[in-house]
């Protein structure tokens, strides 16, 4: 029998795991299965451009604890890529790259996007298996994603450090967290820090009630507060405008309108994305103490993974390795606490993992005191 030849990459953001992962899946196909790997750089791209290196023990070696990715990383879309200068499906290129390497499999490693890609290139014939990264946590179908645990205690540490700056200087202070349209990285980090107040894409809050939280604290002896904001969290006023673009979605009589008002949506998204400066502003004149902002940025996705997300991401990809070796493709690898489930890819591209309002991490929240902005 010939020898399988596998590709690997990686696609979105960088995160904390990733070279785990690549580890994991790569050892395990290498000394386990026997197979020839290929890692093609800088994600999609570099598979449409055919540029990769070949993998071995060698060059696996001593990544386990470095972050970021050993092979590079885009945010490209396969069936949407500028190529000198224009927009072009570069599918069909892809396809006939990977017939010229004769690769058995391409495993991706990504989150949300990379999953849609991987759909579309499984969609052409490919076989394609996805390893879920993400330090949002919102991919559904997998209870977490390589890059979550590491963020979680850089987001935690950053909450902790903010509270003596705000109880010295008798001041409010805001972070800004990470994670899209999904509220789990500030959920977390703000039970965990002990944040007063936790603000997320899925609750809108208002100034009113955020203000109510501080007096009542004040009220209480306590001459200083802490916000997590979610970048994705809303107001009341902009979350009901947002609600309304995406029912004109809903409703759209032809593919051109709903295009057309999915475009509506993203621009509305992207102009009330969280501005947590105004909200610093507002909170102050509505409480008279002064207020600070600290946006953590991409501090949360960078540096060594810690513990949890070496373990993860060396046991999905060992799982991935298995998976192929079972002649299973078209699927992601899920994590099922101590086990894994393997996810048709049609169940995941497309879909987002919200926290919903009645999880355990808002109730808990809401029993210590937490306010929640609504």
């Amino acid at each position: 029998m010939a020898t399988k030849r596998i590709g690997i990459l990686t696609a979105g953001g960088d995160a904390p795991g990733l070279n785990a992962a690549i580890r994991g899946f790569g050892k395990a196909a290498i000394q386990e299965h026997g197979w020839k790997l290929i890692g093609f750089r800088d994600g999609m791209r570099g598979l449409a451009e055919n540029r990769f290196m070949e993998l071995d023990g060698a060059s696996l070696s001593g990544i386990l604890t470095t972050g970021g990715t050993m092979l590079g990383t885009s945010r490209d879309k396969v069936h949407r890529m500028v190529v000198d200068g224009e927009t072009r499906d570069m599918i069909p290129t892809i396809v006939e790259n990977c017939e010229k390497n004769k690769l058995d499999a391409l495993v991706c490693l990504g989150g949300g996007g990379t999953a849609k890609n991987a759909r579309r290139l499984m969609e052409a014939g490919l076989n394609v298996l996805h390893l879920p990264k993400t330090i949002d946590n919102d991919i559904v179908e997998t209870e977490t994603s390589f890059g979550f645990a590491t963020a979680l205690e850089i987001a935690t540490e950053a909450v902790d450090r903010l509270h003596s700056t705000a109880h010295s200087h008798h001041r409010i202070i805001l972070t800004e967290i990470m994670g899209h349209r999904a509220g789990w990285l500030a959920l977390g980090a703000g039970i965990a820090g002990g944040a007063d107040v936790i603000l997320l894409p899925e609750i809108p809050y208002s100034v009113e009630a955020i203000a109510d939280k501080i007096e009542r604290r004040r009220s209480y002896g306590s001459t200083f507060s802490v916000v997590a904001v979610a970048e994705g969290a809303l107001n009341v006023a902009d979350r009901e405008e947002i609600n309304h673009a995406e029912a004109l979605v809903k409703d759209a009589s032809s593919p051109e309108a709903k295009a057309a008002a999915k475009r509506g949506v993203k621009r509305l998204e992207a102009s009330h994305r969280a501005n947590t400066f105004t909200l610093a502003e507002q909170l102050e004149a509505a409480t008279g103490l002064e207020a600070r902002v600290s946006i953590l940025g991409y501090v949360q996705r960078g540096g060594t993974p810690n513990a949890a997300d070496r373990l993860l991401g060396t046991r999905l990809g060992v799982a991935g390795a298995h998976a192929i070796a079972d002649g299973e493709f078209g699927v992601m690898v899920g994590d099922r606490g101590h086990g894994t489930e393997l996810v048709p890819l049609k169940r995941v591209a497309g879909k987002v993992k919200y926290v919903p309002r009645d999880h355990e991490w808002i109730r808990a929240a809401r029993a210590v005191g937490t306010a929640l902005g609504d």
